[in-house]
């Protein structure tokens, strides 16, 4: 198959510049290792996993690949130091971030030749995580799933990459060769994808969510605050639509409910909640409101993930949910994308007259 060549692949020792990225209660060992055996750079999401789960994780990827993968840390965990350990001891290749990162963490990876790839939503982020020691960045535009901001990558990204020296990986709206030909013309080192990695067979969401999302066109995700308390690209549901509508004491009611249940499923004490909601508020600034409504979040996305309750869960997706009607295997689809690539941009390079 073809190759190409980045400042991504260089860093991290893949053979090409695809990224799966870190989704919660997706993300795990199976998708992970299924991904850099095919020779992109897979990401666990350690963020919806306790300790002993992230260990056995890690420790199940390794077990069936033995190419570089990555795994998602939430700096502000009660305990991050910890799992930053982990990865250190196990030899993880790459660490990335959500949501915003400490410059500490990054040091102390960094010393211990751990990559270190935080995600960031713009220009001035960038600046900062570069300033820290950040290895790379990934930016993700609006139209990608999950927590994302108002601007489309066709900007945010060259904003990005005229704002700092270290690579870019693009974020957002990327499926195909086209997409990835295009993210190089800008400057990027490669792409991330979250929802086109969610649709292949290796991953663990359930067949009938899988066929949930295929159903779906361009115009049918939602930025709604009223999952989490900030933007967050998901699927238009019944239950999103009435979230929407919701009053606040009705929302918070709920999260407080499925605070109790992610507390329940993780064993993790009221004193640890506490802790990491102490750590959310003073890091974003937010209320205690969105803190608990921050909680809320895992049990709702868990529900249509993993249980594949799409009438009690909420479904992350990015717009580009509309363009795909496949289930290809990680190493269909990355082949794909490469051999694509590669053929547009000769295509290009043809259009230079000497």
């Amino acid at each position: 198959m073809s190759r190409l060549r980045t400042q991504l692949t260089d860093l991290v020792g893949i053979e090409h510049p695809v990224v799966q990225t870190g989704m919660g209660w997706v993300a795990g060992p199976g998708l992970v290792a299924a991904t850099a055996e095919a020779g992109g750079l897979g990401i666990l999401a350690s963020a919806t996993m306790t300790y002993p789960e992230l260990v056995a994780a890690i420790g199940k990827t390794k077990a069936h690949t033995d190419k570089p993968f990555g795994v998602n840390i939430r700096a502000d965990a009660a305990d991050a130091e910890q799992r930053i350990d982990l990865l250190i001891r196990e030899r993880v290749k790459v660490a990335s971030f959500a949501l915003a990162p400490r410059e500490d963490l990054i040091r102390k990876l960094k010393a211990a030749g751990v990559v270190v790839i935080p995600s960031i939503g713009a220009a001035k982020h960038a600046r900062k995580v570069a300033a820290w020691g950040a290895d790379a960045v990934i930016v993700q535009g609006g139209e990608g799933g999950g927590h994302t901001g108002p601007v489309a990558t066709t900007l945010l990204l060259p904003s990005v990459l005229d704002a700092v020296d270290i690579p870019v990986v693009a974020a957002g709206g990327f499926f195909d060769g086209r997409g990835l030909a295009a993210a190089l013309a800008y400057g990027a080192a490669g792409v991330a994808m979250g929802t086109r990695f969610l649709l292949t067979r290796e991953s663990s969401v359930p067949d009938s969510v899988k066929q949930e999302y295929l159903r779906r066109g361009l115009t049918d995700t939602t930025v709604s605050r009223k999952v989490d308390g900030m933007p967050h690209r998901v699927l238009n549901t019944e239950l999103v639509q009435a979230l929407e509508h919701s009053g606040p004491a009705r929302g918070l009611a709920a999260a407080v409910r499925n605070a109790t249940k992610f507390k329940q499923l993780t064993g993790m004490r009221w004193s640890t909640l506490v802790r990491d909601g102490l750590a959310m508020r003073k890091s974003k600034d937010l209320t205690w409101s969105q803190v608990v409504m921050a909680a809320n979040t895992p049990m709702l996305l868990r529900a249509g993930l993993v249980e594949g309750n799409t009438e009690a869960g909420v479904l992350a997706s990015g717009q580009v949910v509309g363009m795909l009607d496949d289930l290809p295997t990680c190493a269909e689809l990355i082949t794909g994308i490469v051999d694509d690539a590669v053929a547009r941009i000769g295509a290009i390079g043809g259009l230079v007259d000497e």
